[in-house]
């Protein structure tokens, strides 16, 4: 088992999303060491691709960014073997499935493995089709994260029952990207998931502000954010670290404050 379920053992868990290498690995290591030590329970690491499908227009620039400043999957491995000296959190990756093709999935999985790399996500892996990688995620003991999203429907219970690690809740329709509202009936999809799996979810996309994160922190058991730290990011450059350890440290004193109450 992995440690996935650490994340959520004390409560509300908060998830940054980061891409690796926006705008160098040097900043990427110090935005998680921020980010850990400002109360995030589990990191999203994003490996850069070239046609990032999922993402909205900040986190397809950071990709970009990245790719452009030389980034590799190496690179990438290279720097959470660093990581993993002193951050005992969780983390994932969250990438598409070219990347881990192109890498060879056997080498990319026992390289996960390895440096304690705890799921993996890959959002252009429709659901019947992700035995193309299971078997292999299993192998090495790398949990496969399911997404759900609101055009899910009559496959949540299915995919909720042969969930991992935690479930990745898609708070609206399209990709990623800051909302200012989210209007999708998301407690509904919450039941349905608690009816059919254990395993904890969390909801992502859309969420920026620490209103929004106790939102859905409420009705789930964790809120993801990606786009507004890449924001940050994007505006700070290798200045971010301080400023995203300051937005981590206020949108879980949000969550803890939905705890407390």
């Amino acid at each position: 088992m992995s440690k996935i379920h650490q994340a959520f053992a004390h409560g509300k868990a908060f998830i940054p999303f980061i891409t690796c290498g926006d705008p160098n690995l040097e900043t990427t290591a110090a935005v998680v060491r921020a980010a850990v030590a400002n109360g995030a329970d589990l990191v999203e690491l994003g490996i850069p691709f070239s046609d990032p499908t999922a993402e909205g227009v900040v986190i397809q620039e950071a990709n970009l960014r990245a790719l452009k400043g030389g980034v590799t999957t190496d690179k990438i491995f290279d720097m959470v073997r660093d990581l993993r000296g002193d951050v005992k959190v969780p983390f994932v990756f969250m990438t598409y499935a070219n990347v881990v093709f192109s890498y060879g999935a056997e080498k990319f999985l026992s390289t996960c493995a390895a440096l304690g790399v705890d799921g993996l996500i890959l959002p252009d892996v429709p659901f019947e089709e992700k035995d193309e990688f299971l078997s292999t995620c299993k192998k090495f003991g790398v949990d496969l994260i399911s997404m759900i999203a609101p055009t899910s429907e009559d496959r949540i219970a299915t995919i909720a029952r042969q969930a991992e690690g935690f479930v990745y809740i898609v708070s609206s329709l399209g990709v990623t990207g800051v909302r200012s509202e989210i209007k999708t009936d998301l407690k509904s999809i919450v039941e349905n998931v608690r009816a059919n799996t254990k395993i904890p979810c969390a909801i992502g996309f859309g969420i920026s502000t620490p209103a929004q994160a106790k939102s859905m922190a409420k009705i789930s058991d964790g809120a993801i954010v990606g786009s507004a730290i890449i924001k940050i990011l994007a505006a700070h450059g290798e200045q971010a670290p301080s400023f995203v350890g300051e937005y981590v440290r206020e949108m879980k004193s949000a969550i803890r404050d939905l705890e407390r109450g």
